[in-house]
């Protein structure tokens, strides 16, 4: 089986591994009832931080199955993973029928399912207990146990390329697992993010560089640390020695740096998606536009892509839009200052939204079969 940078499996963002592992296990308790077969494990691979097993904790989380968590890298011995051996004689009066059999650790569940077994880092145990788990892995057992009806098995990785401490997985124990690799995308970041109530103002910066998210020392986990950090300040300029030294403590030096510079220099430029859909003339949009595109030379483009990739984000959740935001954004899709292809991806970025039946649906299909709108991409399509 062969990886990319040392991963495995088709590459996706969150929005889509939680659709993905959602639909796949559902798929699998279908197929386990109609055969009575138990169904393969998944093995989500990813850098660390990018939130591999909070997905797989909302899968459960939202259908309200169980969960059991197990961390094999905290195994020292055999007896962690298998459990540990009891004699037993089923019957006193006959010799040599006593049997050794061994009771499950604490880790594994005992009720039916449906339930997630999630086994976390599996490739951060050591070499024993990584080889210990294929029997879990294909019988979903291990010698004297197994697991009850209607548990699945979700695996975590870290990529084997030699950035991290982790014991290789050989092709029988990979050819036991479905794979998937999961990769950070800004704009699914920033949905989920807008959800969690994460601050705006960081979900501004990610949107505006997202370059910055190196998965190294900065990683959606540190970034979520230092934007809980700072929710509570409302002026981070005045707290600026604060918030750098914030910034400092949980992201690497450069990104610390660029988000002093964006707090000292942008971030007041961009208007919460709120605030620029209720605007209720067209010319205060325009004004907006201006501002945010103006450059010492040419266009400056990261503002505004920030601005109407939240306006996109806010549009797919529940929030109620007033009718006369069609007005405006047909003005934002026709509006000359920003770069064609930029308003063409925001044009088919509604289209979308409209797809998921928000409430801002019936007035989007306004804005997307704008006659003057459309003529602008017939050459793009």
């Amino acid at each position: 089986m062969s990886s990319e940078n040392g991963c495995y499996g088709s590459r996706i963002n969150g929005k889509e591994l939680l659709d993905l592992l959602g639909k796949v296990l559902e798929a699998n308790l279908t197929f386990e009832e109609e055969t009575g077969r138990r169904p393969s494990p998944i093995c989500i691979w990813g850098t660390h931080g990018l939130g591999k097993t909070e997905i797989a904790m909302e899968v459960a989380r939202s259908r309200h199955w169980k969960l059991a968590y197990c961390a094999p890298a905290q195994f020292e011995e055999m007896g962690d993973l298998h459990g540990l051996p009891m004699k037993i004689d089923p019957d006193p009066t006959v010799y040599g029928d006593e049997r050794t059999v061994y009771l499950p650790p604490e880790w594994v569940p005992t009720d039916e399912g449906p339930g997630i077994l999630l086994l976390d880092d599996i490739n951060r145990a050591d070499d024993r207990i990584l080889r210990g788990t294929m029997q879990l892995l294909q019988n979903f057992e291990m010698f004297s146990w197994s697991l009850p009806s209607k548990w699945q098995i979700v695996v975590t990785a870290n990529p084997d390329s030699g950035d991290y401490s982790v014991t290789p997985m050989d092709e029988a124990m990979l050819t036991r697992m479905i794979h998937v690799t999961l990769d950070f995308d800004a704009k699914a970041w920033a949905a989920w993010a807008l959800k969690a109530g994460i601050d705006p103002r960081g979900i501004n910066f990610v949107l505006t560089y997202p370059e910055m998210v190196t998965m190294k020392r900065t990683t959606p986990r540190t970034l979520v640390q230092f934007f809980s950090q700072i929710k509570n300040i409302p002026d981070l300029i005045q707290e600026r020695q604060l918030v750098e030294l914030l910034a400092k403590g949980c992201l690497d030096g450069e990104t610390a740096d660029a988000f002093m510079n964006f707090v000292e220099e942008s971030l007041h430029q961009i208007p919460s998606p709120e605030a620029f859909l209720e605007l209720e003339k067209i010319q205060q949009a325009a004004e907006v536009i201006e501002r945010l595109t103006a450059a010492e030379k040419g266009i400056r483009l990261d503002l505004i892509n920030t601005l109407l990739s939240r306006v996109v984000i806010l549009l797919s959740s529940e929030y109620t839009v007033a009718e006369t935001s069609s007005e405006l954004l047909i003005h934002v899709l026709k509006a000359s200052r920003i770069p064609v292809d930029l308003r063409y991806a925001f044009h088919k970025d509604l289209m979308k939204v409209r797809m998921l039946r928000t409430p801002a649906m019936e007035m989007l299909g306004k804005v997307i079969t704008d006659r003057e709108v459309l003529s602008q991409f017939v050459q793009m399509q």
